[in-house]
């Protein structure tokens, strides 16, 4: 499990996170909610160890995330699709795949074939370069290279931007079957409400650094929820 415990992030003298603490369990998707510039992409940063945290702890399971660089969480197990999925353009499909490999086991280096199940029309692109595939493609070819890291925890930030319907609804399908597995927790960064809604176990809110509203999906006052989201 993810637990995040009570961290605060500055940048410069400016404090973007305070006292901000989230959990994340395996086989649930966590919904973070929030306007743009309320600090969801410096929680994911944070995560992942893009930023160092001021205060406050990070753990995934047992191991201390806290003070680990980013290369070390990914042998921990931490996959992250950042905002704006930022693939190799001139390296190909299956070039971009392999990087995936970097904090592999010898013996776990090798694209699994449920990614190509996932997401069939990588296979069918796999010397084509990545620039030269469309915004939902590259989205796509970005979470199957977090996947092919075997990851415990899969960090995923505002998946569905700029993507076409028909692709958001194939990542949505795609999420739903790992959570199913069971095998690794899921931590969604989004401003679509209603997809995120639909797919999450629990969500947290944020705004101007801080949780101001979180539980489980069954619990979630959607107008106040859509309330934050607009202000």
């Amino acid at each position: 499990m993810l637990t995040v415990d009570s961290i605060d992030l500055y940048y410069g003298a400016a404090k973007a996170l305070r006292g901000v603490s989230l959990t994340a369990e395996p086989g649930q998707v966590t919904a973070v909610l929030g306007r743009n510039g309320v600090g969801k992409t410096s929680l994911m940063r944070a995560i992942v160890g893009q930023q160092p945290i001021a205060k406050g702890s990070i753990r995934l399971g047992d191991t201390l995330l806290s003070g680990l660089a980013p290369y070390d969480r990914a042998r921990a197990g931490v996959a992250f699709v950042p905002q704006g999925r930022e693939i190799f353009p001139l390296l190909t499909v299956k070039e971009n795949l392999e990087t995936g490999f970097a904090p592999c086991k010898r013996k776990d280096r090798y694209v699994p074939a449920e990614i190509y199940d996932l997401f069939p029309v990588l296979k069918d692109m796999l010397h084509r370069r990545g620039g030269d595939l469309s915004g939902g493609q590259q989205q796509q070819l970005a979470i199957a290279r977090a996947l092919v890291t075997r990851p415990r925890l899969l960090v995923l930030d505002e998946p569905t931007e700029g993507i076409q319907p028909s692709i958001i609804k194939d990542i949505g399908r795609a999420i739903t079957y790992l959570r199913g597995k069971g095998e690794m927790a899921i931590v969604l960064v989004e401003q679509y409400f209603e997809w995120a809604r639909d797919l999450c176990d629990t969500y947290a809110v944020m705004d101007r650094g801080q949780v101001v509203d979180a539980g489980p999906r069954g619990s979630m006052n959607e107008a106040e929820v859509l309330r934050w989201l607009s202000v």
